[in-house]
């Protein structure tokens, strides 16, 4: 009985191979180190965050708009006052 081991890495992945004369058995075994998954994961998670700040963003510049909304109808109401008291001022009594 004969063993043959053959075993080869590029950096990323590993294989090994090993060969028997009894009954001409191949077995190939390849492993990866997972960097790729890591790295998926993490460009993944960076996806998540940059999601979460682009809408948050958004809420805040629409709360801006709604607040300046707002602030333009009081300075209307407040004009439309200022105009019927001066109405009212010239009115004779």
């Amino acid at each position: 009985m004969v063993d043959r081991i053959v075993e080869r890495t590029d950096g990323v992945t590993a294989e090994r191979v090993t060969e028997t004369d009894t009954g001409g058995t191949v077995v190939v075994e390849r492993r990866g180190s997972g960097a790729g998954l890591l790295i998926g994961l993490a460009v993944l998670i960076l996806v998540v965050i940059g999601a979460l700040y682009l809408i948050n963003q958004n809420n805040r510049e629409a709360a801006k708009t709604d607040a300046i909304t707002s602030a333009a109808g009081s300075v209307s109401d407040a004009a439309k006052d200022v105009g019927d008291a001066a109405k009212d001022a010239t009115k004779p009594n």
